[in-house]
């Protein structure tokens, strides 16, 4: 009979808000894990651009003496690439992107005033300023430079010097000075007096303590997975050139947690 042909029937109302309901939890769900996803994605493109500057700083101090690249070179003018180490290692990189981590997108430091825009900083410690500190002095808090530079064949340890890590950057005039850390400006460490840490934190610290003055400041922000509780994670390059990733918990407990050696001078 015509009349017991089946006819197609839409989703109801209630049907339709149901189908809506499970799509919104699902999404409620695996937004937090797709996110999570994106940031590991980042913080391990972040972990590769350390190695390849890891593997330009072997190339840099094997054609010069085992001389590392100075964070800054003091006896260069400011409008001198060679001033900062960018400058120096950049014949063994190529690629200016890898200076910035992907977390937080920074800007090449071919010059004095950019170098507080990058995103990856290198270790204040191989700094070079005939007029700076004296290696082995008790307490170089502040101190910008040594009176000779860094030679990776005097090291100890190599694997477990810190050399590279994630730093903020900013406006230089807000105290930025993303192109390094400093070793020195944190708390000592109470068992191995290398292992001191530098400023660490994964929050801002440069907006946290601005009332300091730029060369107290100079810190390592653990800005993967960040919390604002130091559970975030940041990247550290050793002098040996194999990176990993540490969180600002166990960088800020020193020899009792990462137990990098920071302050090989």
């Amino acid at each position: 009979m015509s009349g017991s042909k089946n006819i197609p029937r839409g989703f109801s109302l209630i049907e339709l808000l149901v189908v809506i309901a499970i799509i919104a939890i699902m999404a409620v769900i695996l937004f937090p894990v797709f996110m999570r996803a994106k940031e590991a994605a980042k913080r391990i493109a972040c972990l590769s651009n350390m190695k390849q500057l890891g593997m330009a700083v072997m190339m840099y101090t094997d054609s010069h003496d085992g001389y590392l690249p100075m964070a800054t070179n003091f006896t260069e003018p400011p409008d001198s690439p060679l001033r900062l180490w960018t400058g120096q290692v950049h014949p063994y990189i190529g690629n200016q992107q890898l200076v910035s981590c992907p977390s937080q997108p920074g800007r090449y430091g071919e010059t004095w005033v950019e170098r507080a825009e990058m995103t990856i900083g290198y270790s204040g410690a191989t700094a070079y300023d005939p007029n700076g500190c004296v290696e082995g002095e008790p307490d170089p808090r502040g101190c910008e430079g040594f009176t000779r530079p860094a030679n990776v064949r005097l090291m100890d340890r190599t694997s477990e010097i810190g050399l590279f890590a994630d730093t903020p950057g900013g406006p230089v005039s807000s105290k930025y000075r993303g192109y390094t850390f400093s070793p020195y400006n944190g708390p000592d460490d109470p068992v191995d007096p290398r292992m001191g840490a530098p400023l660490c934190s994964d929050r801002d610290l440069v907006l946290e303590l601005n009332n300091l003055p730029p060369s107290r400041l100079k810190p390592v922000y653990a800005r993967h997975q960040k919390r604002g509780d130091d559970s975030g994670f940041t990247n550290v390059m050793f002098a040996d050139g194999h990176a990993k990733g540490y969180s600002a918990k166990s960088i800020n407990a020193m020899s009792a947690g990462a137990a990098i050696i920071w302050r090989f001078r």
